[in-house]
Parts: structure tokens; sequence; C-alpha cells
């Protein structure tokens, strides 16, 4: 499975990526080893989970959300945790 996910930083900022294995990466961007950005923004919290079967899929929903204002990547997560 890859997933594209979205992580809230300890600064109230959100940061927005993809991988094949959710729970290390998220492990590793809490210990440092993770994008550059979170890197001096931790802990981090996993806040919104989007499952794919492909790769390129991910990554492709990665770049779209990207995309999105904060307002928009907002009402995301709470359109997927309401």
């Amino acid at each position: 499975m890859n997933y594209t996910y979205i992580l809230r930083c300890e600064d109230g900022t959100l940061y927005t990526g993809w991988t094949n294995n959710l729970e290390k990466r998220v492990a590793d961007h809490n210990a440092g080893k993770g994008a550059k950005y979170t890197r001096t923004r931790r802990p981090v919290e996993l806040v919104y989970v989007e499952e794919f079967s492909t790769k390129e899929e991910a990554m492709s929903r990665e770049y779209a959300i990207k995309r999105l204002k904060r307002t928009d990547k907002l009402k995301l997560l709470h359109a997927k945790n309401a």
C-alpha cells in the first residue's frame, strides 16, 4: 500500500508527504530523519491519511494537496474526521 499523509507540526503548520510505510515514515519525521521541513518543527502528529494501490497515485495526490491553500487543507482534515 501507498499513502498520502498530512502531519501537523509543533508550530501548527501542516506538512504533506507520501510513503509506502506510514508508521516508519512518521517515526522518521519525529526522529529528525524525515523531511528537512519537519526537522525543526517536531514533534509532528499524523492528522490525515489516504491509501492508494500505486506509488504514482499517492504522489499525484500529494502534489494536489500541496497545491491547496491552508484553509482548503483544514477543510479536508475536518471533512475526513467528521
